[in-house]
């Protein structure tokens, strides 16, 4: 099972995606949550402590490892496109309450010179995770789009997108819709969260097809104070813990 979850900056993806990737470690499933959000918040809401976490250098920040792998440098401008990765998750990863976490990074633009090598490298270990290992495989994206468009995430199961009850966030459903079936990615599901009251769900029940909706995750102070405290939300919330594993019933009963 290999999930992309994504949606807009703020709306609780990483929540969403850790708790979901812990409760299918409680079960005894190999697990493992890789962190492609420049942002990386996933470990702190795995249950890391911030020490650990300050440690981890993202995959993509690595020079002299993606150089050796792709032959890629200042001196040369050609470089492998297939890059050996498939010992990175293990080499690379670390493991909390049962979760194997893996910190990727993304691919900077913008005045950045030459990413070729970094977006090579991050496509093919996705690609590894996705196509090659037998672990139930949590992918925390990026905010936005951009992800989509580089065509990292195109083997994964299906998509979740993370929305709030508002029009920005369905129109984000939308956009991760159409541009998921260019990449051939069949199904993609939607989460409502901070859902305050039946007027909300309503809205959302009126936006989304009832075949794509997961459910509900309801606005939950206890999240807030986990975040506070730089806690996992697992630990602190059972209304989300509940709420979440009904989504992840479903979740299973679909694939």
């Amino acid at each position: 099972m290999k999930i992309a979850v994504t949606g807009k900056g703020g709306v609780g993806k990483t929540t969403f995606a850790a708790t979901l990737a812990r409760l299918y470690a409680e079960e005894g499933k190999h697990v493992l949550a890789a962190d492609v959000d420049p942002d990386a918040n996933l470990g702190l809401a795995l249950g890391f402590d911030e020490e650990t976490l300050d440690s981890i250098v993202p995959i993509t920040k690595m020079r002299k490892l993606i150089e050796e792998r792709t032959g890629s440098g200042e001196d040369n401008q050609f470089y492998k496109l297939n890059p050996q990765v498939s010992d990175i998750p293990d080499t690379y990863s670390k493991m909390v309450n049962g979760v194997r976490l893996l910190v990727l990074g993304t691919v900077e633009t913008g005045g950045g010179g030459c990413v070729c090598p970094e977006h090579v490298m991050l496509r093919r270990i996705i690609n590894n995770l996705v196509l090659h290992r037998d672990d139930v495989v949590i992918l925390d994206m990026e905010a936005g789009l951009e992800h989509l468009g580089r065509g990292t995430t195109e083997s994964v199961d299906q998509f979740i997108v993370v929305i709030e009850p508002g029009a920005r966030s369905v129109q984000t459903y939308k956009n991760v819709k159409r541009l998921a079936e260019d990449l051939g990615v069949k199904q993609v599901r939607v989460v409502a969260n901070k859902v305050r009251n039946q007027e909300d769900e309503d809205f959302v029940r009126s936006r989304i097809p009832v075949e794509d909706l997961l459910g509900f995750i309801h606005y939950n102070t206890e999240v807030m104070d986990a975040d506070r405290q730089g806690k996992s939300p697992y630990d602190f919330s059972n209304t989300v813990k509940e709420e979440i594993t009904k989504i992840k019933d479903i979740i299973d009963k679909g694939l």
